[in-house]
């Protein structure tokens, strides 16, 4: 197996190069994503992030403050009265309402589509007589179809919730809420330390608010079914932070004993390695949700269903932003005011800082050092040389050493004195 695909090296590689500054080898997107390289700088941009989730936060107040919720008939009481489309339209059935009553409909929408579609009208709450004028004149219009196909007054239905009723169920799901919200902060107290435990909880109430701010945005139906789901997509979000916090508390261990990385740089690599995992758990999650959808609106024109579905759609994709953009980078600055991660930071760039001075020291040591070499590989080989002339080659004879010259020794040469 090579460099590039075995995860050991590739994991190495990644935590090299936070410390290091070394640029990372350019993949693609999947590929940084799947193994979580650290290439992503989220933790390092959250002045950004805390931004954009600022003015998300600032628009979601505003339309809460300006637009308001559309409460449904379970909370607000009133009279719903509901009948098959047909060829109905809107318009019409306004109409027919405003002439049998004498006031016009709190709403008029069409739910579902095609053979299954049908036509709901909420109004204030009427009396037993305003309500089977309203049935009777919107059958005489419109001829609504019966279960065997064939025109009958019992396809127009109705239903009445009193004031009274809807202020319980409010109370109650209220209630619901903040017992939620306690059981979540305790879990949360326990579970993490107090720095993790806020930014999960900051977390959570973040998701609260943006979650009901779009539903006043768009106008969205506030329904029992719609507190259901909101409980539901708090404990997704509280489960996807979790998965950070988990991974980022694994990478923290101990820090402040070593310089490799500062306390930033270790969460900034645990928010890259559960990004792949919290998009696919968000992608898992939206898929069968948009499927209920379908099959609620399209098809079965359940309103219960649609209101479900919607809240939860919506909050599962707010929640995968908040665990990723939110959560950590809130951890991380809150916990880079402590004197332990600011000690720490300042430890690693200044060893970062000696490392960069000693890389250029010991590149003018190292010409020095090769200018050194190349002088005493010419010395050795002059000396070489000289040694070569005065030592034998292997399997020589020896030379017959030259004798010495009278002038050197002062005895008189080899030739002999003529005799006189």
């Amino acid at each position: 197996m090579t460099a590039d695909t075995d995860p050991e090296v590739t994991e190495s590689s990644a935590e090299e190069a936070p410390a290091t500054g070394a640029a990372l080898p350019k993949h693609s997107l999947f590929t940084r994503l799947y193994t979580g390289t650290g290439a992503f700088e989220v933790v390092g941009r959250r002045k950004m992030w805390f931004l954009i989730s600022g003015a998300i936060v600032a628009i979601a107040i505003g339309a809460m403050l300006l637009r308001g919720f559309t409460f449904g008939i379970d909370f607000e009481g009133g009279t719903k009265v509901s009948m098959p489309r047909g060829e109905v339209t809107v318009e019409q059935v306004e109409t027919v309402f405003t002439d049998t009553i004498g006031t016009e409909p709190e709403s008029v929408v069409i739910v579902g589509s095609g053979s299954s579609a049908t036509v709901q009208i909420r109004s204030e709450t009427l009396d037993n007589e305003q309500t089977a004028a309203l049935r009777e004149a919107l059958f005489e219009a419109f001829q609504p179809l019966g279960a065997d196909g064939q025109p009958s007054p019992l396809a127009v239905s109705d239903s009445a919730v009193s004031e009274t009723w809807g202020g319980q169920i409010t109370q109650k799901a209220l209630i619901a809420l903040l017992v939620f919200v306690l059981i979540v902060t305790v879990y949360i107290t326990v579970r993490y330390e107090r720095y993790m435990a806020t930014a999960a909880m900051a977390t959570m109430f973040f998701d609260l608010i943006v979650t009901a701010g779009i539903y006043a945005l768009v106008g969205f139906e506030v329904t029992p079914a719609t507190v259901i789901g909101l409980l539901t997509i708090l404990g997704f979000s509280l489960y996807d932070t979790v998965i950070v916090f988990d991974k980022v508390e694994e990478n923290t261990e101990g820090f402040e004993h070593t310089t490799r990385r500062t306390y930033a740089e270790h969460a900034n690599l645990a928010v890259n390695q559960t990004f792949m995992r919290s998009i696919n758990t968000t992608v898992i999650s939206v898929l069968p949700i948009i499927a209920l959808i379908v099959v609620a609106v399209w098809l079965l024109g359940v309103g219960t269903l649609k209101d479900l579905a919607l809240v939860q759609l919506v909050g599962v994709i707010v929640g995968c932003y908040s665990s990723i953009f939110f959560a950590t980078p809130l951890l991380v600055t809150m916990r880079e005011r402590t004197e332990q991660v600011r000690n720490h930071t300042r430890r690693v760039m200044r060893k970062r800082a000696r490392a960069a001075g000693n890389s250029d020291t010991d590149e003018s040591a190292d010409d020095d050092t090769a200018e050194a070499d190349d002088t005493a590989s010419a010395d050795d080989t002059v000396v070489a040389k000289a040694t070569a002339t005065r030592t034998p080659a292997p399997g020589a004879r020896p030379s017959r050493p030259s004798r010495p010259s009278a002038r050197r020794t002062g005895r008189p040469s080899g030739k002999r004195n003529p005799q006189p």
